[in-house]
C-alpha cells in the first residue's frame, strides 16, 4: 500500500515538476496518508474502501503549492519543512493534524487550531505554540525543550517521555491533562489551570506552583524536591508515593481532604489555611 500511495503523491505533484521542496513535503504527506489508512483498516475497513476514504481525505494539492511557492521566494528558510509549507499540510488534511516525526523547531504555530494533533516523535525545540487550541493534542517521545504554550489550551493533551525542559505554560489550559516521564526543569506554569492535571513518574524539581489553583490535580512518584506552592490553593490534590518532605507550602490554603492526606507525610504544614 505504501507503493500505491506514493504513485498518488507522484501524480498529484507531477504538474508542478521537481520543485526543491518537492521530496520533503511528499514525505510528510505520505506519513500522514499512510497513517490514516492504517487507522481506517484498524476500523475494519477492506484494502480497497480505506485506500479511496485516505485519498478523499488528501484534498487539493494546489492549496500546498500555494504556500511552496511562496517559501521558494523567501532568501532564508525556517528549520524544517518550513512554517508556510507546515500551513499548506495543515489546510489539506483539513483538521486532521498529525505531524508524527516531523521537525518543526522554532516554528511559528501561534493561535493555530491543532486540536487532536500528533506530534509524537518531532523535534519542536523552541516552537511558539502561545494561545494554540492543543486540546487532547499527543508529544510523545517528543522535543519541545523550550517551547512556548503559554495561553495554549491544553484541555486533555498527553506529554508522555517528552523533554519539556525550559517550556513555558504560562495561562495554559491544563485541564485533564497528563505529563507522564517528562523532563520539566525550568518550565515556568504561572498562572495555569490546573483542573484535574496529572504529573506521573516526572521530575518536578524547583518548579514553582505559588500562587496557583490546583483542583483534583495528582502527583504520582514525581520528584517534589524544591517546588513551591507558596500562597496556592489546594482542593482535592494528591501526592501519591511523591515526597513531599521539601515542598514549600508557606501561605498555601487547602482543603480538608488535601491536609488529611498530607499530615501523615514529612511535609511541613505549619503555616498553612485549613478551609
Amino acid at each position: 500500500m505504501n507503493d500505491k500511495l506514493t504513485q498518488f503523491l507522484d501524480d498529484a505533484f507531477k504538474p508542478y515538476g521537481n520543485f526543491p521542496a518537492r521530496n520533503d513535503v511528499q514525505q510528510e504527506l505520505l506519513a500522514n496518508l499512510t497513517e490514516k489508512y492504517n487507522d481506517l483498516k484498524a476500523a475494519g475497513k477492506s484494502d480497497d474502501e480505506a485506500y479511496q476514504q485516505t485519498i478523499e481525505s488528501f484534498g487539493d494539492v494546489s492549496e500546498i503549492m500555494k504556500q511552496v511557492d511562496h517559501q521558494q521566494s523567501e532568501p532564508k528558510q525556517k528549520p524544517g519543512l518550513g512554517q508556510s509549507i507546515v500551513d499548506g499540510i495543515k489546510s489539506v488534511f483539513s483538521g486532521d493534524n498529525r505531524f508524527r516525526a516531523v521537525e518543526l523547531t522554532q516554528a511559528d504555530l501561534a493561535a493555530t487550531s491543532l486540536s487532536g494533533a500528533d506530534f509524537s516523535m518531532s523535534a519542536l525545540m523552541g516552537t511558539n505554540f502561545s494561545g494554540s487550541d492543543l486540546s487532547n493534542a499527543k508529544f510523545k517521545a517528543s522535543a519541545v525543550k523550550g517551547a512556548d504554550f503559554s495561553g495554549a489550551n491544553l484541555q486533555a493533551a498527553v506529554f508522555d517521555s517528552s523533554d519539556l525542559q525550559d517550556a513555558s505554560f504560562d495561562k495554559a489550559d491544563l485541564t485533564n491533562s497528563r505529563l507522564i516521564r517528562c523532563a520539566l526543569q525550568g518550565a515556568t506554569f504561572e498562572g495555569a489551570n490546573f483542573t484535574n492535571t496529572e504529573f506521573k513518574q516526572t521530575d518536578l524539581t524547583n518548579i514553582s506552583f505559588a500562587g496557583s489553583v490546583l483542583e483534583g490535580t495528582k502527583f504520582n512518584t514525581t520528584g517534589l524536591k524544591g517546588v513551591s506552592f507558596s500562597g496556592a490553593t489546594l482542593r482535592n490534590v494528591s501526592f501519591h508515593h511523591s515526597e513531599t518532605k521539601h515542598i514549600n507550602f508557606d501561605g498555601a490554603t487547602m482543603d480538608k481532604v488535601t491536609h488529611v492526606l498530607l499530615k501523615p507525610t514529612q511535609a511541613d504544614l505549619n503555616n498553612v489555611t485549613v478551609l
